[in-house]
């Protein structure tokens, strides 16, 4: 008797992807395939664990969607974010319920508003279209900065020990000695000015910023406090990954495998970056996971106190502080962005939850194993007479 695994339609999906990812690293790195054969059987496992939690699922899904609004949303909204219909009635008047049409003379055309307007005027969906992008380019930065700083910092403080460890891990204590939004709010607060002059000697970042989130030139002025925020929140979030990785790394530096490294003359730096770090990747990546969801919440927090977009930028952060400013009678302008930031944040949760019980081996094996199956191998008589 032989054994494989059940496979339902979401397995079959996932190794159709994996294969299609294992062909195209091959055409990169010919051979690599071949050689990497465990490797690419353990990810379709993986996926088989996945695919058997229904909240990863849904995680997955709410985190794709997410994603996918924060790459199209700019394109696919029916508005420009900086767009008014008329700013010369009294701002109560532009606050429309969900499903409003009205007939604006600017479009010479009758337009319905699916979520309604903001105290502006400014259709409710463009705006969490653009917070979407707004959101996610925040995020990817700062988890793509603070990440690898809090894994550097960890690696040498556990890898070295002795002084080294002594003064990065005080350092880091410093920094988790603050309340995490306290902190991001001080900077936030202070840098914003230090920004600006940045970017008015170095236009071309100007540019790469302004493509990023989407907005038009004359918003230039405004770039300071968007990425004041997220250099507040990189401040924040390296000291927790340092802590994280330092732990890992002392308890894998005494294995035999790294002690035979270091008989073969391999250098630090190849023992730390080729033989700790993928053995300690497990938690790390669930710390991403989750910590992306936590970043959009404090970077939305950050909004909600005014320290990070103004308008006319969309921020989902700031679009629930302006509407509270008119709740409960135009209550869409916080409940619809409020839910949004929940869910999405639920989502990052949900897949990193659903990550933490795949990445954990003896989980793993035990889902793997309900899902383990006998089949029958034919014996060398019926294979000779077929």
């Amino acid at each position: 008797m032989a054994e494989e695994y059940e496979r339902k339609f979401l397995d079959k999906i996932s190794d159709k992807l994996i294969d299609g990812l294992a062909k195209i690293i091959d055409k990169i790195k010919p051979g690599w395939y071949f050689t990497n054969r465990s490797r690419v059987k353990e990810w379709k496992l993986m996926a088989y664990a996945l695919n058997r939690s229904p909240l990863g699922i849904v995680g997955l899904i709410i985190v794709i969607t997410f994603i996918t609004l924060g790459i199209i949303g700019p394109i696919i909204a029916p508005f420009k974010y900086n767009f008014f219909p008329s700013l010369e009635a009294p701002k109560e008047t532009f606050v429309k319920p969900p499903g409003t049409t009205v007939y604006l003379k600017s479009l010479g055309r009758t337009v319905t508003f699916i979520l309604g307007t903001d105290h502006y005027g400014r259709d409710l969906l463009s705006l969490i279209l653009y917070g979407a992008r707004v959101s996610l380019v925040i995020s990817i930065i700062t988890m793509t900065l603070g990440v690898p700083l809090g894994i550097l910092l960890g690696l040498i403080a556990g890898y070295y020990g002795g002084k080294i460890d002594e003064l990065i891990m005080r350092i880091t204590d410093i920094f988790l000695a603050f309340p995490a939004l306290i902190l991001a709010i001080a900077f936030a607060a202070v840098l914003p000015e230090r920004i600006d002059a940045l970017l008015s000697n170095n236009p071309w970042l100007q540019q790469i910023f302004l493509w990023l989130f989407a907005l038009d030139k004359r918003e230039v002025g405004n770039l300071g406090r968007l990425l004041s925020v997220i250099l507040a929140l990189v401040i924040v979030w390296w000291p927790m990954y340092a802590r994280i990785v330092r732990g890992s790394t002392l308890s894998v530096r005494e294995s035999l495998y790294i002690e035979a490294a270091k008989a073969l003359g391999l250098s630090n730096f190849k023992i730390m970056f080729k033989h700790i770090l993928p053995n300690i990747l497990g938690p790390i990546l669930v710390c991403i996971t989750l910590d992306f969801g936590g970043v959009i919440l404090m970077e939305a927090g950050l909004s909600f106190l005014g320290l990070g977009a103004v308008p006319p930028i969309a921020d989902w952060g700031r679009i629930v502080y302006d509407g509270s400013q008119f709740f409960p009678r135009a209550w869409w302008l916080v409940l619809i962005p409020g839910s949004i930031v929940l869910f999405t944040v639920l989502g990052w949760n949900l897949l990193g939850d659903a990550l933490r019980d795949i990445l954990d081996p003896r989980t793993r094996r035990s889902i793997e194993f309900k899902i383990k199956k006998k089949k029958p191998v034919p014996s060398s008589e019926e294979g000779g007479s077929s």
